[in-house]
């Protein structure tokens, strides 16, 4: 069974970057599809960013395109997610989650992205952007 827990998060001035880990263990992740996401205090859990089993198809948020890199190196079982430019708005618990299912695609727009899909979850990491 693949586990997978994200790593990274800190607190970052407004502009600065963070980059967003998720290893897996327990089994290979190049059969995983990767989904990132995130909650904030009060708020419910929204899809930051996907990537496929070979990485050839992504999702972002409208408001983190840009800004937001994800990426994946699975002879390393890691997938990342580089955050530049950060703003308070930001600030959330990041999680990310795999699916095995093969024919998963990364969605085409925000409200097909459900956490739903997602079978796998990491504990999470904080990521605070403040002055």
């Amino acid at each position: 069974q693949l586990q997978v827990a994200e790593s990274g998060g800190g607190l970052v001035e407004p502009g600065g970057s963070l980059r967003l880990s998720c290893a897996a263990s327990g089994s290979s992740l190049d059969t995983y599809s990767i989904g990132w996401f995130r909650q904030a205090p009060g708020k419910g859990r929204e899809g930051v960013s996907c990537i496929n089993t070979r990485g050839n198809s992504v999702y972002y948020k409208d408001s983190v395109k840009v800004r937001f890199t994800i990426s994946r190196d699975n002879a390393k079982n890691t997938v990342y997610l580089q955050m530049n430019n950060l703003k308070p708005e930001d600030t959330a618990v990041y999680y990310c989650a795999a699916t095995g299912d093969s024919g998963y695609a990364c969605p085409l727009r925000a409200e097909f992205f459900f956490p739903s899909d997602f079978e796998s979850w990491g504990q999470g990491a904080q990521v605070t952007v403040s002055s």
